[in-house]
């Protein structure tokens, strides 16, 4: 249950403020000023329902996102606003936005799932920011026409872990949709037992999937898909408009983008869960936060989803799984090609061998960044895998691993443990790890490195930080007992991903190995 707040809520990097409870006072933020654009519900009834939310009762601030209310230029208390909670609470919605429910289809652990749609998400509408334009979304705010004959809600453990876990991400450089602000309730929702309803505020320059265009596709709705072809490019990739097929030009940059977004996942340890159609953004975001998890120790074949029976979306199935995807927005991009269909066919095929190309490139960049290497060398993708086949073979903890590999000493003459440091400690079979070590030693020396310079370099793109399960659950405890103390530190800590904190005795735990109770959380489909 959701008991009373018993800590008030304080933005990041703010003095103390009073409970959000109290709107007493008043913040500068006016939406009068909003320039609201709602593109997307201007497509018309066949594209969604135009609708108002279903309120959670008691609604109460859990936390806010400074930064993503500065991706909107909106000031760091405009939560204070008095129209703000109930507009974020699935109430009436702020002056000038057009709630918007919207349909789509997709394949689902890779069947066809026939329409789908938001059924607990409701699109505010579109705002136009100092950073360019951004789509509002509440999740969590109650029954649509695409429910299924569910409830509309989403419950507190999954969105405190979407909020951050946007946040964590963010803060990684990884494209993603981002959090603004969590609002809790004692509403009671079912799921696998009775829980507590919560809502998550979700910005994004689109929310527009791949399934959205499948739906269109599969319901022979040509016009509409056309329709919606065009609102992309307009809205979103222009450039695509110049294309001779801009349909085929449109899946090439998605292709890209989804290759650039996968090397992303796999070199920080970040497993989606559900990797579905109606899941895969068509800009290459991270999009729909629900059974994710970061790996601990690291094995290839993590399954994070407790519901994902056959592994469909294990760690390394990602990539493939992507390519998968691309494949069936290509389908639905068949009848927008101006050519017969085998022709176009093979012109969206050809569109998506760049992320053949694009994948691999990517992620060997990113890996030799982790490992420190300024230059590249034929030989790197060996040292990279060897690496990762003795991790895997006692499951060594991903996140430190990479983190400790920067405090490796290049001089000549050390032992294997004065070169190691404390990264060594981590292996089992430390025989294996000195062999391994002696090459990367050599490789460094080979290009010149300068451990000091090479340290900042690591250090810059291994994070000390990843919001691992039990933090995620430590959050979600606390905050049912009414204390949002911990969900709010560890988003603070998490917007700082490669800092150190070895002074934080509250907080040291956080970038160390994750505890015995840690093995027994799982995490499923139920939201």
């Amino acid at each position: 249950m959701l008991a009373p707040l018993t800590t008030p809520l304080t933005p990041p990097g703010t003095s103390p403020e009073p409970s959000p409870t109290d709107l007493s006072g008043t913040t500068a933020f006016d939406p009068a000023g909003l320039r609201w654009l709602n593109r997307h519900a201007s497509l018309g009834p066949t594209f969604g329902r135009a609708m108002q939310g279903q309120p959670v009762s008691e609604p109460q601030w859990l936390a806010t996102s400074d930064a993503a209310a500065a991706e909107l230029g909106w000031p760091a208390d405009w939560w204070r606003h008095p129209l703000a909670l109930a507009a974020h609470a699935g109430g009436p919605s702020w002056p000038g936005s057009a709630p918007f429910a919207t349909v789509y289809s997709g394949h689902q652990f890779g069947v066809w799932a026939g329409q789908l749609g938001d059924g607990r998400a409701l699109l505010l509408g579109e705002v136009d920011t100092p950073h360019g334009p951004r789509e509002i979304q509440l999740k969590g705010s109650g029954m649509t026409p695409y429910s299924r004959r569910a409830d509309g809600r989403a419950v507190l453990r999954s969105s405190i872990r979407e909020y951050l876990c946007s946040e964590a991400m963010a803060a990684l450089g990884i494209p993603t949709t981002r959090a603004l602000a969590l609002v809790g309730s004692p509403t009671l929702v079912r799921r696998e037992e009775i829980e507590t309803a919560a809502v998550v505020t979700r910005t994004a320059p689109s929310f527009i999937r791949f399934g959205h265009f499948e739906h269109f596709c599969h319901h022979d709705q040509h016009a509409a898909l056309r329709q919606l072809l065009d609102h992309v490019i307009d809205a979103h990739l222009p450039a695509c408009r110049e294309a001779a097929q801009p349909a085929v030009a449109l899946l090439e940059s998605v292709s890209r983008r989804t290759a650039e977004l996968m090397a992303h996942w796999q070199a920080v340890g970040f497993c989606h869960g559900v990797m579905n159609t109606d899941n895969m953004s068509i800009l290459g975001l991270t999009i729909d936060y629900g059974p994710f998890g970061f790996l601990d120790g690291f094995d290839p074949g993590h399954i994070c989803n407790h519901s994902d029976e056959r592994g469909r979306y294990a760690y390394a199935r990602q990539p493939q799984i992507g390519w998968w995807n691309l494949h069936a927005l290509a389908q639905a991009l068949i009848p927008l090609v101006d050519a017969p269909a085998e022709q176009a066919a093979d012109l969206l095929g050809e569109a998506l061998q760049p992320y053949r190309e694009v994948f691999p490139v990517a992620l060997d960049a990113l890996m030799r960044a982790k490992l420190g290497l300024a230059i590249e060398r034929p030989e790197d993708r060996a040292l990279i895998e060897d690496l990762l086949q003795l991790m895997a073979s006692t499951r060594v903890d991903y996140t430190l691993t990479w983190r400790r590999l920067s405090q490796v000493r290049s001089a000549a003459g050390l032992s294997a443990e004065a070169a190691a440091g404390p990264v060594r400690d981590l292996f089992v079979d430390r025989a294996a790890f000195d062999a391994w070590l002696s090459r990367y030693v050599d490789r460094l020396r080979a290009e010149g490195s300068e451990d000091a310079l090479r340290r900042l370099r690591m250090d810059r793109v291994n994070p000390a930080l990843v919001l691992r399960n039990h933090l995620a659950e430590e959050a979600i405890r606390a905050a049912r007992d009414g204390d949002t103390s911990v969900l709010n530190d560890l988003a603070g800590l998490l917007r700082q991903p490669y800092d150190e904190r070895p002074d934080d005795a509250r907080w040291r735990h956080a970038t160390a190995l994750p505890p015995d109770w840690a093995q027994g959380l799982e995490v499923s489909c139920s939201s």
